[in-house]
């Protein structure tokens, strides 16, 4: 594998969609320090945008304004778990607040590693060579009964289950994210965005959209614009993260 300086360079998308009052999806990013979060949150009332802001802040907070000391996963592992505890403390203290919690999927890069988590249903994809690929997998129930071969794809998002996740940031005291760690090629472009964006555009469309020469800034964009025209049924959140040689 080439040893040639990779840099990276991110830009990110967010709309509350056609149907919402509001936009429940939070995310941050620090191209310094190689760390991208998104969060679509839960809850009654404001619960969704507090659990999801919450986990966003705590992540960059712990995350994009370090030392850079310390392993990176090492790092963002005790960052999920502090931004879990803090959205069950806040929902804890609140009646108004109980129940809340948002997914999480995150990316982060060191020259030519990269790892992605995921709690929820927020996906990760890499594009390499044309090719997309879901990396993370989804925590809902409809997704691992398709694992488990119990149902179809097109059963899965025809149920009515299909909006249970199985997993949440804030809803126990301890939760655990799936690590998937990827080495970086020149070339890459990552992607993490919140099931408003998936529910609306298969795979193979979202790969017909990131195709072509045209800036992160663009493609990002240009994602939004089509689950908006397929339906936008929820919030839409994107980041994407192109790797240059």
């Amino acid at each position: 594998m080439s040893t040639a300086v990779v840099h990276f360079t991110a830009s990110a998308a967010t709309d509350r969609g056609r149907k919402r009052a509001t936009n429940e999806d939070a995310f941050g990013y620090s191209a310094e320090r190689g760390v991208y979060v998104v969060c679509d949150g839960m809850g009654g009332a404001a619960a969704g945008e507090i659990a999801s802001s919450l986990a966003v802040d705590e992540m960059m907070r712990l995350l994009a304004a370090g030392d850079g000391a310390g392993p990176l996963l090492d790092e963002a592992q005790m960052a999920v778990a502090s931004a879990n505890q803090a959205i069950f403390s806040r929902a804890q203290r609140s009646q108004r607040l109980s129940g809340m919690g948002t997914t999480l999927v995150a990316l982060l890069v060191n020259e030519r590693r990269a790892w992605m988590l995921n709690v929820g249903d927020s996906r990760g994809y890499r594009l390499r060579q044309g090719r997309l690929e879901q990396i993370t997998l989804d925590h809902s129930l409809v997704e691992e009964q398709v694992r488990l071969g119990r149902m179809s794809p097109l059963e899965a998002q025809r149920s009515p289950l299909r909006n249970v996740i199985t997993r949440a940031l804030g809803t126990q005291c301890a939760v655990t994210a799936d690590v998937f760690d990827l080495e970086v090629e020149a070339g890459d472009l990552y992607l993490i965005c919140s099931d408003g964006l998936t529910r609306e555009l298969p795979d193979e469309i979202i790969q017909s959209l990131l195709m072509g020469d045209l800036s992160v800034q663009e493609l990002c964009d240009r994602l939004v614009a089509a689950a908006l025209e397929a339906g936008g049924n929820d919030n839409i959140t994107c980041i994407l993260v192109r790797a240059e040689g």
